[in-house]
Formats: structure tokens, sequence, C-alpha cells
């Protein structure tokens, strides 16, 4: 074991701000490709101005099909969720059993840090190229994040998990923010970095993925170094991971039954979370086609976003503490209805910028208190893997129903009906937080 790799003891501040840092690295994956400059690039070089006219043509031929592409967009992301989803269980069951977690958050942190480096060579006539990196580059992000919250457990209490999740969380916006702030200024001013190959917003979008990657890498060392690397377990025959790991789903689910809160709480995840992370992936692409905004609107209003959010996480763990974390995560879940609505008559930039702000108080909110809460209402158990692989299996087909069908209805009508479409999962996703919180409060 590394010299500097420290064994995972409660309340180690050292371990919780070196978690908290990986947060710092990833996020700026999130921010930059999957929120802002990225899907802004994307929409740009793929709509195209009819002639004569002032419409526009926003089909692309992907591997020889025609589809919209903002449609394309989202049944990418949809696309990587799903593997993910796939993979998790098999790779959470290696990880519990070989103790090598930490392995695993590397491999799937230089996989998606290479890939976002690769769509520096992204251009308008490789389109295939671009969105399969793309796609890589999600696999990588949300790969790595199984085996990072995995070690939430770990190294915090249970009543010191708010905290430490909404640290991870905050960290992860401060350092998004930061090259974003950098990635910015090459998008606004190109033609003072023509001394690197930058001479217009194209060259400028493109070296801001590989900054993306650079940053990614470069800070993901910090908990490399410092997280431990965890013990192997005897009693499982490696030629059996691939079934052992569904069957530790199966036994996770097996557990589940026996605690109905927890079984409420991830029945109100799954619905929720198909809306917050549409939300998330889509906010973008909607006020680049629907509202036509530029592409620094659209950056400055994903800043908004996450500037708020930082005290988001921070407010909605200090309201966990007064209400209990299910009546909050309900209020957050309301107010995420009236999100929907607010978002469906949006029609100018500043009404954009108002309801981003209220995204960024309530996106944080219910990331951060969503994780802590799982942490704090699951038994205590060896197999920290395994039971958030359940929890990230579960966030992943909810967002690969999310983005299907919100690229689908926007395939069929248009994205306002897309978003209407989105109060239905945080509705079914606010009742069943409801009847949780009454199972809870009897119990």
């Amino acid at each position: 074991m590394e010299a500097s790799v420290i064994e995972p003891q409660k309340s180690d501040k050292r371990l919780h701000r070196a978690w908290a840092m990986y947060d710092w690295g990833n996020s700026a994956y999130n921010l930059v490709i999957t929120s802002t400059i990225f899907p802004a690039y994307f929409d740009a070089i793929t709509t195209k101005k009819i002639p004569g006219t002032n419409q526009v043509n926003d089909m692309v031929s992907f591997f020889g099909m025609q589809i919209k592409n903002s449609s394309l967009f989202d049944y990418s992301i949809a696309a990587a969720y799903l593997i993910i989803a796939l993979l998790s269980p098999v790779l959470s069951s290696i990880a519990d059993y070989k103790g090598n977690k930490k392995s695993y958050l590397q491999f799937f942190t230089y996989t998606g840090a290479v890939a976002c480096c690769g769509l520096y060579f992204f251009r308008p006539e490789h389109i295939e190229y671009g969105v399969i990196l793309a796609a890589i580059a999600a696999l990588g992000y949300c790969g790595g994040l199984v085996f990072y919250n995995a070690y939430l457990p770990e190294i915090a209490l249970p009543e010191e998990r708010d905290k430490v999740s909404a640290q991870g969380f905050a960290r992860g916006y401060i350092g998004s923010v930061l090259l974003q702030i950098i990635c910015f200024v090459f998008v606004l001013k190109p033609d003072l970095f023509h001394f690197i190959g930058i001479h217009d917003t194209g060259d400028a979008s493109r070296f801001s993925f590989l900054l993306v990657g650079i940053w990614w890498m470069l800070w993901a060392q910090v908990p490399f170094r410092i997280l431990p690397k965890g013990k192997p377990r005897a009693g499982v025959a490696s030629g059996s991971m691939i079934r052992n790991g569904f069957h530790e789903l199966s036994k996770v689910w097996a557990q589940l039954k026996h605690m109905p809160v927890l079984k409420l709480f991830l029945g109100a995840f799954f619905c929720y979370s198909m809306g917050v992370q549409t939300v998330m992936l889509a906010a973008t692409i909607f006020g680049s086609k629907v509202l036509k905004l530029e592409q620094t609107q659209l950056i400055s209003t994903i800043l908004i976003i996450q500037l708020v959010a930082i005290a988001g996480a921070y407010i909605m763990a200090k309201l966990s503490e007064k209400w209990g974390n299910l009546r909050v995560l309900l209020l957050v879940v309301l107010i995420w209805i009236g999100v929907c609505i607010a978002a469906y008559f949006t029609q100018t930039a500043n009404e954009f910028y108002a309801l981003a702000a209220v995204v960024g108080l309530i996106m944080g909110g219910v990331q951060s208190l969503s994780r802590s809460t799982y942490s704090k209402l699951m038994p205590p158990t060896e197999d920290t893997t395994s039971f958030f692989s359940f929890y990230d299996v579960t966030e992943k087909v909810a967002i690969v129903l999310g983005m299907f069908t919100f690229g689908f209805i926007d395939q069929l009508f248009d994205m306002r009906h897309s978003i209407l479409a989105l109060i239905v999962f945080f509705a079914a996703g606010a009742l069943v937080l409801y009847l949780a919180n009454r199972k809870q409060r009897s119990l």
C-alpha cells in the first residue's frame, strides 16, 4: 500500500477532503461536456440554416440514419447510462470481494478523461466520432461515481454523511466553475489565443474539451493517493464474478423487502431522478434551440446554476438536520414540479436566468441529500459497493428512461411538450416520498 494511503477511519477530515476533491475534478466534465460548451457546440455544428429562409435544418446523419440533433444527443447519453447500468453490478461485485474499488475508480476516471481529450478533434464532418466519444466520456463519468459514492459510508459516520456529501457536491461546483470560467475566456476572446492555435469559437470549444480531460485526471490524483484501496474478501471464486454481480443485487433487493422506508425511498429516487437528471442534461439544448440563446448566454446561465448550487447543497443539509431528510426532499421535489411548469412558459433570457437560479438551489440539494439519505437508510454492511451499485443502477435506469422519453417526445412534437412529461416523473416521486415519510414516522 502506498505510504500516503490511510486506512478508513470515521470522522477523519483528511479522508473527507480527499474524497470531496474527486468531485472537484470530475464535475468539470458534468459542467462543460454535458451542460454547457459541448451541447452548444454540438447544436451549432449540426444545425444548418436553410438558404433563402429563416428556417433551419436540425436533422443529422448518424451511420446513415436521419435524426434530429437534440434527440441524437439525448439518445447517446441514454445509451451510455444503460451500458453502465448493466456493467456496474458486475464491477461492484468484483470491487467488493477483491477490495479494489480504487482501481475501478481510476479506470473509469482515465477512460472518461481521455475521451474528453479526444473530443478536441471533433469536427462537423465527424459526427459519429464525436457522439461515440461523448458517450464514452459519459461512461467514464457515471462509472466512476459508482465507486466514488461507495466510499461515503466507509469514511463518514451516519450523522456526518449529509455534511460530507454536501461538501463533495460543493467542491464539485466550485472546481467546475473555476474551469468553466477559464474555458469561458477562451470562448469569448478566441482572438487572444492565436498563439496556441485558437482562431474562432469552435477552436475554443474543442480546446475546452481538452482542458476538461486534463483537469479531471490531475485533480483525481488527490483521492487516488489518499483514499484507501480496500481489503479483499474471501469466499467467491473469480470465475463466478459475473453471476455473482447480479446475485449481489438480488441480495440487496431481498434486504430491501424488510426495510420499507429504504425501499420506498429508492422508488421515489427512481421517479424523480428521471426528471432531475434529464433537466440537467437537456437544459442547454433547450436554451439554444427553443429560446435561441447565444452560447455566452447559455454558459452564463449554467454558471448561475453552479454557484447557487453550492449554497443549495449546504442549505438542504442544514434543513435536513431540523426537519429530516425525507421531508426536505419532498419539499425540493415539489419545487421541481413548479420549475417544469415555469419552464414550459419561459420565453425570454431573463426568465431563463431566474429559473436557472431556482434550479441551482434545488439541484445541489436534491443530489447531495439523495446520496446521504441512502447512505443513512442502508443497513450496516461490508458490501458498500454492492449497495451503492443498486443505488446507481436505479439512477442510471431512471436517466435512460428520462432521456429517452424526453428525446422521443421532442422528436414527435417539441421540447416544451417534453418538459411537461417530466412533471409526471416528479409528481410520482413526490407521492412516494410522502409515503416513505409517513412510514418512517410510524416506525
